[in-house]
């Protein structure tokens, strides 16, 4: 109950910042454009408390934390006192309207800058792309790969570590062709050319994982797995499994990475496995107990397979040799770029995801709800701060990205709307907008329960 508190906690802590700064953007530029701002409003539904500033603007937080307006004087909505018209957003040049509705995008990747800003003043840490073992009959083996590579590229662009590998690899999801890598033997200048063949490659994959799927595994130091969450209707907590257990072996072998529990559970549906687990007693003494938990894996069907499951969420304790580690070190002036830059690619990993989920080389099983936003909100300021803060930095980029969406109730629609009144000399009807409003508040709600279904059915 707690861990569901403190995880509520944060998701809520996160979605405040981002709706606020969202929402200032607008307010911001809509007062110096002279609009008068009636109300400005975090959360929706009945207001929590409010206080007015000297220019009559009420601001509240409401009951319901998910979302939030900036209420200006509008003609469209409402009949206006003749002395405000010249205040109404309705009143304003296009341009002005324009910049207006593009601020809250617009504040939101500058948050995004401003707290990568931040992180990279403490230096960039990166581990470097060296193969710790290809998993047998993968794709990476048949193509060729071996333990101790390193990969120096895919396609052309660079990669000096394992991040930089998985947004190259993303791009490739739902291709069919050839993959290029290029690689390097440990202490050898010679480069080699690998060609990986796929074949609408993940386009069906609930969860992709480029590296994974492709059969790479990092060099790591697996040190041991830990469960962080289990879920109580399922077949791990039925049979006494707990968060926070250690898992040593699976039927008598000692677990040697996450993969491999996965693997002998997935392939026990409905066969009991002996789990060998470790109990903390005490976090201040660090004493364990040994215990032995006989546990039956429920068969569910996952990417068209008939797998076992248990209901269970994995951490795995993993160090990487300090050989490995690619450290960067920048200056205040030299941290800005690079974080526009950060700020820049994730947005465009947005866009790329977007569009594969729109041409159907993403499976729509890939979009998440606020279950899921909430879960990694908690799960992240557990880490540290810094992967929190993180993590409000994507998300205020995920939010700005989708709200230019020329979608009508979105901050893009209303852009498209200006625009089209730009190019033709006059507005867009009345008729028109309201029925584009409608259409996009019905494809809005339709997403939104589909990607709390998603949530809802995502296994543990």
């Amino acid at each position: 109950m707690i861990d569901i508190l403190i995880t509520l906690f944060y998701f809520i802590v996160a979605l405040t910042v981002l709706v606020g700064i969202h929402e200032f953007g607008h307010f911001w530029v809509a007062r110096r454009c002279g609009v008068r701002v009636e109300q400005f409003s975090i959360g929706f539904g009945k207001p929590l408390f409010s206080w007015r500033d000297r220019h009559g603007t009420e601001f509240m937080f409401a009951a319901i934390p998910l979302g939030g307006y900036v209420k200006m004087v509008d003609e469209r909505v409402g009949n206006v006192k003749e002395e405000d018209i010249p205040n109404a957003f309705t009143s304003k040049s296009p341009l002005q309207r324009l910049a207006i509705i593009s601020a809250g995008p617009v504040a939101n990747f500058l948050l995004a800058i401003l707290i990568f800003w931040m992180v990279f003043l403490g230096g960039e840490r990166g581990v470097a792309p060296i193969i710790g073992e290809v998993e047998s009959k993968s794709i990476a083996e048949q193509a060729g790969f071996e333990s101790d590579m390193e990969i120096l590229e895919i396609d052309g662009s660079s990669t000096t570590t394992w991040r930089d590998v998985s947004q190259r690899l993303f791009d490739f999801i739902g291709y069919s062709g050839s993959i290029p890598f290029v690689v390097s033997y440990p202490d050898s200048a010679i480069r080699y050319e690998i060609p990986v063949e796929v074949r609408n490659w993940l386009a069906s994959s609930e969860s992709p994982v480029p590296i994974r799927d492709l059969g790479l595994m990092p060099a790591v130091i697996f040190e041991s797995l830990i469960i962080s969450a289990v879920d109580e209707s399922g077949a791990g907590y039925e049979a006494g499994l707990r968060a926070n257990y250690q898992l040593v072996s699976v039927n008598n072998q000692i677990i040697k990475s996450v993969d491999q529990f996965i693997q002998v559970v997935s392939a026990s549906a409905g066969r009991a496995v002996a789990l060998d687990v470790q109990i903390k007693l005490d976090d201040e003494t660090n004493k364990f107990v040994e215990d032995q938990i006989i546990a039956i894996p429920r068969s569910v069907i996952r990417d068209g397979k008939q797998v076992g499951q248990l209901g269970i969420q994995l951490r795995p304790l993993v160090t990487y040799p300090e050989s490995m580690y690619r450290d960067v070190d920048y200056t205040v002036i030299s941290a800005f770029p690079r974080a526009v830059e950060e700020t820049a690619a994730t947005s465009l990993q947005i866009v790329k995801s977007i569009g594969k989920l729109l041409m159907g080389d993403l499976s729509p099983k890939t979009l998440s709800g606020p279950i899921t936003i909430a879960k990694v909100a908690g799960d992240t300021a557990r880490s540290g701060f810094d992967n929190f803060i993180r993590f409000i930095a994507i998300l205020s980029i995920m939010l700005g990205v989708m709200n230019l969406l020329p979608i009508p109730v979105l901050d893009g629609g209303h852009i498209a709307y200006i625009i089209l009144e730009m190019l033709k000399g006059s507005p867009v009807s009345e008729s028109v907008q309201i029925a584009g409003y409608k259409i996009g508040f019905a494809m809005l709600m339709g997403l939104m329960f589909y990607a709390t279904f998603n949530d809802l059915m995502r296994p543990f």
